[in-house]
């Protein structure tokens, strides 16, 4: 009862994996003041950790630009989503990136990568793709004691820290309910050794844990907004204020990944088929 009383309105009885539902999510994200200055610190982390194109070559691919509004901010940026939506350049898969080697500076994403079937794919996928010294640059749900409590409880999307496989299952489900929210927290903590010695030429970079409260208040892009926006800033004071707890109830990871050497892409695939 209380769930869907504290649904949002536009959202509430749609399936998430319709077009039209992620171009209300887009309107409710430019609605809600708290989360749209949310969105605006996320968006300013991401692009601020992107190399400088003058040191890297290429562009910077937004994947799962639907509900988002990266392209206000930064025009010159690719913004896809996996179908059409009004606010993108281009629809594409992140398991088969539509681009040449090494053409792209950095690839961004909000909450993506645990929606993604099979994520050895986009990694090799970014190998490819990526110059050297270009980045994945990504906010993702991330594992700790308090946001396992809230994913697992009042979140849709399944959250699995104890998955033995980083792939999702294709069955009964489409491309945005698909998902494990632990999945980042699965490949760059738990299983970071195997990241590592499967993709030698992405190195993680940066991960830094936070959002502890934020998010929550800001109700996301499904809930009602739970704080008003001239609030951010305080909320945002106070998490940062309590850094040590934050790395122990944080519910989002800001991860970086570099790519620092030609990647070996057919020694890539081959040594994780013999895994």
């Amino acid at each position: 009862m209380l769930f869907q009383l504290l649904t949002h309105p536009l959202t509430r009885g749609l399936s998430p994996d319709a077009p039209e539902t992620t171009e209300l999510r887009r309107q409710i994200i430019q609605e809600k003041k708290f989360l749209r200055k949310l969105y605006l610190e996320w968006y300013a982390r991401l692009l601020a950790d992107a190399p400088d194109p003058v040191a890297v070559p290429g562009r910077i691919l937004e994947i799962g630009s639907g509900p988002g509004f990266l392209k206000t901010l930064r025009p010159d940026c690719i913004c896809s989503e996996i179908f059409y939506c009004n606010s993108i350049d281009i629809v594409l898969n992140a398991q088969a990136l539509p681009f040449a080697d090494q053409s792209l500076r950095a690839i961004v994403m909000v909450d993506v990568l645990h929606h993604i079937p099979d994520v050895h794919a986009f990694f090799e996928e970014s190998e490819r793709t990526l110059a050297v010294g270009g980045r994945i640059i990504m906010l993702e749900p991330w594992n700790t004691a308090w946001s396992r409590f809230v994913y697992t409880r009042f979140h849709p999307e399944p959250f699995l820290p104890d998955a033995t496989e980083w792939s999702l299952s294709e069955e009964h489900a489409g491309p945005l309910s698909r998902a494990n929210g632990a999945l980042p927290w699965i490949v760059f903590e738990r299983d970071k050794d195997t990241f590592s010695n499967l993709y030698p030429a992405l190195r993680i970079n940066k991960i830094a844990l936070d959002y502890p409260i934020s998010y929550l208040l800001s109700g996301g892009v499904s809930m009602r907004s739970l704080a008003p926006g001239w609030a951010y800033n305080f909320c945002r004071m106070l998490e940062k204020s309590f850094l040590a707890c934050v790395q122990k109830t944080a519910m989002f990871a800001f991860i970086s990944l570099e790519k620092t050497c030609a990647s070996k892409h057919r020694a890539v695939v081959k040594e994780r088929d013999a895994l």
